[in-house]
């Protein structure tokens, strides 16, 4: 029993393939170009707290008021806030000896993550002496 194929077929079933391999190859690449949204949006938020630990930072009523602008920023753009800002806010409205702002910022903080919620108490029973 010989194999005959029929050489009018052979080419057919090649291009197919081919044409399938293509098309899984496009699909395949163009599933990697897909970005993800990112999940916070930082705006100066990185470097307003890296100035700030490195002690370069602006005085905390310019800090506030920049942080205070991009979280416009974010809430106008219906972006996530990350999490510590509220936190780093209300820190700096703290050193600014306006306690009512430091306790907002913080109370939004402890319901936007409430897995801060033990350091948010903590930073309020020690602001509050």
């Amino acid at each position: 029993m010989s194999l005959n194929l029929k050489k009018e077929g052979l080419p057919v079933f090649n291009q197919f393939t081919r044409f399938v391999a293509l098309l899984a190859l496009v699909l395949c690449l163009s599933a990697c170009a897909v970005k993800a949204p990112p999940l916070y949006s930082w705006q100066g938020y990185q470097a307003n707290l890296d100035a700030y630990f490195r002690g370069t930072s602006l005085n905390p009523d310019a800090q506030a008021q920049l942080m205070e602008q991009d979280l416009q920023k974010m809430q106008g753009s219906g972006l996530a806030v990350p999490p510590g800002y509220h936190a780093h806010l209300g820190l700096l409205y703290a050193e600014r000896g306006d306690l009512d702002k430091f306790a907002q910022q913080v109370q939004i903080e402890k319901t936007k993550f409430p897995e801060s919620q033990g350091f948010m108490d903590f930073l309020l029973r020690n602001f509050k002496k």
